[in-house]
């Protein structure tokens, strides 16, 4: 034990503080020091690594020559983007209404074309029209039915739910009531007997 103390009375705070200064000089300049990569040039002092420097040597293309201000297109890229996406959007809708002119309950277009021109009678016509327009109402009827009977039915069980939720807030708030009474009596009990107790 008198070894370990006479050590320490040995060293001299100016080793120690050597010794440290030193230590933190060899860890500063290893962890700021940049890495050089095998076949990437150094960078500059002051620039970000990875970083491509411009070389005024080689030719950049930045965009082509299109005439408008400043040599280049004076419409935004991105519209044109826009505007070719609308068009082809637009060739998919006109598809889709031909295939479902095609397509909607009679056999081809020519049909349709033909019926008309041979002049199918009018009194079909309304017959086929009639018959399409009663069976929309029949539909439009039971919807409307179905959708009365639920919401008959919901408002029966949201009364039910809104009394049975009434009844327990009443039951809560006057089991809520009598607990606040009973506090403040012994409340005030405790505070009349510390009074008490005070005065003696």
């Amino acid at each position: 034990m008198n070894r370990v103390i006479n050590w320490l009375q040995n060293l001299r705070p100016f080793k120690v503080l050597t010794i440290f200064l030193a230590g933190a000089l060899l860890l500063l300049t290893q962890a700021c020091n940049r890495p050089t990569i095998a076949g990437q040039p150094p960078q500059p002092a002051g620039q970000p690594p990875n970083v491509q420097r411009y070389d005024p040597t080689k030719d950049y293309p930045i965009s082509r020559y299109q005439g408008g201000m400043n040599n280049f297109s004076d419409v935004d890229p991105r519209a044109r983007d826009a505007e070719k996406a609308a068009r082809i959007r637009a060739d998919e809708l006109i598809e889709n209404a031909q295939r479902n002119i095609e397509n909607k309950g009679i056999d081809s277009k020519e049909q349709y074309v033909r019926n008309y021109r041979q002049g199918t009678p009018l009194g079909e016509r309304v017959k086929n029209l009639g018959e399409d327009v009663g069976g929309s109402a029949e539909e439009l009827r039971e919807g409307v039915t179905k959708g009365t009977k639920r919401g008959f039915e919901n408002v029966q069980e949201n009364v039910g739910n809104a009394a049975k939720d009434l009844t327990k807030n009443v039951q809560r708030g006057t089991e809520d009531v009598g607990k606040n009474i009973q506090r403040r009596a012994e409340d005030t009990g405790e505070a009349i007997n510390r009074t008490v107790r005070e005065a003696d």
